[in-house]
């Protein structure tokens, strides 16, 4: 077992912010290693991204609370848990997955009034918590969540398909989100995260357009050289 140093909100409060934060997807390990894969990644990772899917909010199943559990004792990095699901279910979801050892759990705004219920619930149980949009819903929908969240996360795709590419629509809702983050007063309190279509050539414009953290697949899973990759991801600049 490993063990971590922070966790919860302190573990989201002490990644950094003066560089490009690397956020991985254990969606893109290799699942039948994946003890083999976190071992290779530990070094480089800022956080696991994990993702959450009940095949009706999106179209499959992805990861479950036991498994969620096992990488936990696995890693001394944040566990980010990204619930896509229906909304009489994310209550229940938020408690089992922070009970299986996630740190921050960031729930879609779509999810309405269940969708905040689950925010003050991670609150009570200890870890941090976020908002997450799909790319089709209006950027003005996470307003509600803004005062209570450390974490906004926007898809630059559609919901739950891998290998996509990047929208045209993503730089601009990031540029958007941040706009209403520092409305709200809370820009410097919430960590702006990009999600799908990350590609060597689309980091540069999404880190650009204000990103704070981005999700990163295959482009750094499918890397043999991850010290390289990840030097190039740190030193891009954001926006003047």
């Amino acid at each position: 077992m490993t063990a971590k140093p922070l966790s919860g909100p302190a573990a989201i409060a002490a990644l950094p912010r003066n560089r490009l934060i690397g956020e991985f997807s254990l969606w893109s390990a290799d699942l039948a290693n994946m003890e083999r894969d976190l071992k290779r990644i530990e070094a480089h990772a800022d956080m696991h991204h994990i993702d959450v899917a009940d095949a009706r909010f999106t179209p499959g199943f992805l990861f479950f609370p036991d498994m969620v559990a096992r990488i936990a004792k696995l890693t001394a990095k944040p566990i980010h848990v990204h619930l896509m699901v229906e909304a009489e279910i994310v209550e229940a979801q938020t408690r089992q997955f922070i009970e299986a050892g996630a740190d921050l759990v960031t729930i879609h705004a779509e999810n309405g009034e269940a969708g905040l219920r689950a925010v003050k619930l991670a609150h009570e149980l200890g870890a941090e918590a976020g908002v997450v949009l799909r790319l089709e819903t209006p950027v003005p929908a996470i307003e509600p969540f803004l005062p209570e969240v450390a974490f906004l996360t926007l898809l630059g795709t559609s919901i739950g398909v891998k290998g996509q590419s990047l929208s045209e629509q993503a730089c601009p809702r990031l540029i958007e989100a941040r706009a209403l983050m520092r409305k709200a007063g809370r820009e410097a309190d919430i960590l702006l995260a990009a999600d799908g279509g990350i590609r060597h050539e689309t980091v540069p414009l999404l880190r650009a357009a204000g990103a704070d953290t981005v999700v990163l697949g295959s482009l750094a899973f499918g890397d043999t050289d991850l010290a390289q990759r990840m030097a190039w991801l740190h030193g891009l600049k954001a926006a003047a």
